[in-house]
């Protein structure tokens, strides 16, 4: 396996430079399918590259006029090159802590997880833990979980350890369990209020439960765990990064900068990792508003370049709608006779007073919607936004937008909003939702791919790592064929699914639009970087189901090689 750590990013532009002094091509790619993902020219049998750009593609006898005689010849063998993968929405840090600093329970396989399993998994981790110290996990979800819905309460995690504090975070972040040692050191009692925008449980009798709801709660427990050193987040960081490139990642976003170590930390850490080829990906960050606030004005929108640069502010409105927390407009089907309808993070006004400052300084306002209401919430907010015609065009984001009704999908085409979502909810929720949590009306409208189409709307797949596995390729197969995994499986709405071209480019070019870099990355055409994923099967010409089986052979960023399978 070659790195892109074994050349900085200076060095690779004096390479560049030295190539395009030269007139010829670096190297040319031939001997296998080319999809282009360019309307314009979707296949080729040959690409030229020079300087970390493309700069022809085509036939191969006209490619070959490129050829100088230091020129490398790259047959492709019969494998198909692609644009390099985008993933516009990954929590890079939440991965590196969720699944490499802390225990990792996180299983996306049948069957699924029982309590019993899951303290049994905790009893282990926890052998190597002293006594006073943290234990701490991810990846519990009670709608993977038998019984169904079955959560871990400071009961339960009392049974793991009475004298070791625990927290664990639910696979959607929105939700944590901790026992009774944390709560102790955390300094909460049964009299102790919610901080604003999170919740502490209480059960009937009014006493904690050890269940608690988002990001400001999380924080009277995380504040008290003592950070990894330096050493041991950049490792971390840079596993994250191997997964990328291992899946044909060539372009990531921190969806949420600031959110674990600060904003001046971890942008200083993306901006030394990606330059120096650490993190072998292109990087796209968004600002964490609730580590960024509107008195901090220190980093301008578009500060940084294509290796890495600073674009977006995320706000987060409502919670998950697995995790029973997303805004609903009517209550949720689970449990039976419910009043539940999730939650709102903000009023209306509270959410525009956040966005409407970062819009009018340039951000890219992001906006994490899962549920209805907070669609319609946040819709609302845009609605505020866009006042004249260029504002449609500064590419406003709904994270997830899960569920929306046909109206907001028409309301989201005319501001011009780029929605992302995580298709994994088809797939590995997809039974859950149908047939327990939303029932068959809500759970049709999930993911509606085929919708915003017919609207005109450009969309981006993702995974919103660490809630779901990175692995472009399956997303697409997930937007194409949108089977569940639980069996008997069956598709979630047949009427939402897409055509392969279109579900490919929710994973390149248009994925590659909802970054704003549409004009760099996402096809290969010439002009643009020579970001490829070098893949075994040509998912133009593979069943829908069958593309999340293809493997990504090499993986090349820049017109480097930063990735090759062993």
């Amino acid at each position: 396996m070659r790195h892109l750590n074994q050349i900085t990013f200076t060095a690779m532009c004096l390479i560049a430079q030295s190539a395009i002094a030269s007139g010829n091509a670096d190297a040319i790619f031939y001997g296998g399918d080319i999809v282009t993902m360019n309307k314009a020219q979707p296949t080729a049998e040959a690409v030229a590259i020079q300087g970390g750009k493309i700069i022809q593609v085509g036939s191969l006898s006209k490619v070959k006029t490129l050829q100088g005689k230091d020129t490398k010849l790259i047959n492709l063998n019969g494998q198909t090159l692609m644009p390099g993968l985008v993933e516009p929405h990954v929590h890079i840090f939440g991965t590196a802590f969720s699944e490499e600093l802390w225990q990792n329970m996180s299983n996306f396989e049948m069957p699924h997880d029982t309590l019993d399993s899951l303290v049994a998994k905790l009893k282990t981790s926890s052998k190597n833990v002293k006594d006073g110290e943290w234990i701490t996990a991810f990846g519990v979800d009670p709608s993977r979980t038998e019984p169904f819905m079955s959560e871990l309460t400071a009961d339960i995690l009392d049974k793991v350890s009475t004298t070791k504090p625990i927290f664990v975070m639910n696979q959607s972040m929105h939700i944590a369990y901790v026992n009774h040692k944390a709560l102790e050191l955390a300094g909460l009692t049964d009299s102790s209020p919610n901080p604003k925008g999170g919740q502490l449980l209480k059960d009937s009798k009014g006493h904690l439960t050890g269940v608690i709801y988002e990001v400001p709660a999380f924080y009277l427990f995380l504040s008290k765990m003592p950070v990894p050193n330096q050493e041991m987040i950049e490792q971390a960081v840079q596993k994250v990064g191997q997964k990328m490139v291992r899946k044909g990642v060539t372009t990531s976003a921190e969806i949420t900068v600031g959110g674990y170590l600060g904003v001046d930390k971890e942008y200083a850490l993306l901006d030394s990792m990606t330059h120096s080829g650490k993190l072998p990906v292109r990087v796209r960050g968004y600002m964490y508003a609730g580590a960024y606030p509107l008195t901090n004005n220190s980093y301008k929108p578009g500060q940084g370049d294509d290796v890495f640069k600073v674009i977006g502010v995320k706000i987060v409105a409502d919670g998950s709608d697995q995790g029973l927390t997303g805004a609903m407009t009517k209550p949720y089907a689970y449990p039976a006779g419910t009043t539940n309808t999730g939650t709102l993070n903000f009023t209306e006004q509270e959410l525009y007073d956040l966005a409407k400052p970062r819009f009018d300084q340039g951000w890219q306002i992001s906006v994490h919607s899962n549920g209805d209401k907070s669609i319609e919430q946040t819709l609302n907010v845009f609605q505020k936004l866009v006042t004249k015609p260029g504002d449609a065009k500064t590419r406003l984001r709904i994270e997830h937008f899960t569920v929306p009704t046909q109206a907001q999908i028409a309301k989201a085409a005319k501001l011009g909003v780029v929605p992302g979502f995580t298709i994994g909810h088809t797939d590995y929720w997809g039974e859950a939702f149908h047939d327990h949590l939303l029932g068959p009306e809500r759970a049709n409208r999930i993911d509606a791919s085929a919708s915003l189409i017919k609207n005109g709307m450009h969309f981006a797949y993702h995974s919103d790592s660490p809630v779901s596995p990175i692995h472009p390729l399956k997303y697409a197969s997930e937007g194409a064929s949108r089977l569940w995994q639980v069996a008997p499986q069956k598709v979630l709405n047949a009427d939402e699914k897409v055509s392969i071209n279109n579900a490919l480019k929710a994973i390149t070019i248009d994925a590659a639009y909802q970054l704003k870099m549409d004009d760099k990355i996402g096809s290969v055409e010439a002009g643009k970087y020579a970001d490829f994923a070098i893949v075994d099967k040509n998912p133009m010409k593979t069943d829908a189901y069958k593309i999340r089986d293809i493997e990504v052979n090499e993986t090349w960023v820049n017109g480097q090689q930063v990735f090759k399978k062993n």
